[in-house]
């Protein structure tokens, strides 16, 4: 039972690093903080309530997770500090050691996160007022990766216009370089019937595009039985809601039927980001990924043949342990062999426990930048020449809101990026799918300018 009278009136601030599914898990915990009375502290005000959402993908992210951390403290030196998420896992013990910190949540306990705050602030409380609060010990509350097996619901928006429904969570692949199966378990997912309900929920408060979250979530139905495919076409019933995004699919999870449906679907935008990591068949055996290059090929191009206009994102890892300057030449010129609109890059970063330890052949951090700016300029130029072809074109543009005197963001249902210049920004245009009228880049080619019709 959780009592809600002592939170009355309390102020919280909120902190997320990481992926998309963080995001959503955030704010969700936000909304329900909001519901029992707690309010959002402004940008100079000290929180009663602080709570950061980790990530745990690099050593880089571990670190800037303790600077949060230790921000959040100084900044806010009476309140109540909850630190969860995937380095809160690995590293609980860590964690707790931060000067400030008062609940650390593993991946398991942070679907019961609200219930644990109660707890912890109700006794805090009367230790106060009894005067027997000499030292506030941190509690730590994380089992081990076998035991993760809550799934955490969210679907929230944030401040963002956009929805991110959590449909998955977990991963069963344990791929040499990844810590992430360890931080969140293995492969979860609730059930197409709540995901729907969930979805038609959004629909009612206004929303009219939702993107579909997780660690991997083409293993969908892994708990229920239930699939991917079977998932989407659910979803895809839900009138009210406009536009389905796909953020994340395995290259050997899109099976050939899903690209078919989303290439006829009414909501299921012509939108797809797929993780390729290395276009060298050498090295994706090393990191034991489960497909080779011309399995990624083939989803590519059968994409392009059903959706010609479909954004295709995909993520690369340079530098990781083995990659050869011919592993990576090999990768380079793959990727350029194919319709892909952009690249995301992530240099290789070396993660306690992982297999790829192992692996003798190290690449220098220095020749790991030079390819990671290799392949950010390959993908530019992608980008470039995706947006080029739809200059003077019509097209459908959902709007995000706009800070005032600021130009108005959008996407096409093709994920291009544009926007409206402030002299024409209208605040009724927030979250509305209007017609426009494609233009040039903008001054730093982030955007094609539009003006509405």
């Amino acid at each position: 039972m959780i009592d809600t009278t002592s939170f009355q009136g309390k102020t919280a601030k909120f902190y997320t690093l990481g992926c998309k599914l963080n995001f959503s898990e955030t704010s969700t915990f936000a909304r329900t903080l909001f519901d029992m009375g707690v309010r959002e502290a402004q940008k100079n005000e000290k929180a009663d309530i602080c709570l950061i959402n980790t990530c745990s993908v690099t050593e880089i992210a571990d670190h800037k997770c303790r600077q949060i951390i230790n921000r959040m403290v100084r900044q806010n030196p009476d309140a109540f500090i909850i630190v969860t998420g995937c380095y809160a896992q690995l590293e609980s013990e860590q964690v707790a050691k931060l000067k400030g910190v008062d609940l650390v949540l593993g991946s398991n306990e942070k679907a019961d996160l609200i219930q644990y705050l109660s707890d912890a602030w109700n006794h805090l409380s009367q230790e106060e007022a009894s005067g027997q609060n000499i030292f506030r010990e941190p509690s730590i509350h994380s089992v081990k990766t076998k035991d993760i097996k809550k799934f955490q619901p969210s679907c929230s928006k944030g401040n963002r216009t956009r929805y991110f429904l959590k449909v998955q969570d977990g991963c069963n692949y344990f791929c040499t370089y990844c810590t992430i199966p360890y931080a969140r378990g293995l492969s979860r997912n609730p059930t197409i019937a709540s995901l729907v309900a969930q979805a038609e929920k959004a629909a009612l408060e206004g929303g009219k595009e939702i993107v579909l979250t997780g660690v991997n979530i083409g293993d969908f139905g892994r708990t229920t039985g239930e699939t991917f495919l079977d998932l989407v076409k659910a979803l895809d019933q839900v009138n009210r809601i406009k536009r389905f995004r796909i953020s994340s699919l395995e290259p050997d999870l899109i099976d050939d039927r899903l690209i078919d449906y989303c290439a006829t679907s009414r909501a299921f935008m012509p939108h797809f980001h797929i993780p390729l990591q290395s276009g060298s068949n050498e090295v994706l055996k090393l990191m034991h990924r489960r497909y080779d290059t011309t399995l990624f090929e083939h989803k590519i191009k059968l994409i392009k043949k059903k959706m010609p206009d479909a954004f295709i994102g995909v993520d690369v890892m340079v530098g990781c342990r083995g990659e050869r300057p011919e592993n990576f030449e090999e990768c380079f010129q793959f990727i350029r062999s194919l319709p892909i609109s952009q690249l995301h890059v992530f240099p290789y970063s070396e993660r306690p426990g992982t297999s790829a330890l192992s692996i003798p052949y190290k690449v220098d951090e220095s020749e790991k930048k030079k390819r990671a700016h290799q392949l950010l300029r390959l993908s530019d130029e992608m980008t470039t020449a995706f947006y080029k072809q739809y200059i003077g074109q019509e097209s459908e543009v959902l709007f995000e809101k706009a800070v005032k005197g600021k130009v108005m963001h959008g996407f096409t249902k093709n994920y291009i990026r544009v926007e409206l210049p402030p002299a024409q920004v209208k605040e009724e245009y927030d979250n509305q799918i209007m017609k426009v009228k494609l233009g040039d880049f903008n001054f730093n080619k982030t955007a094609l300018k539009v003006e509405t019709i």
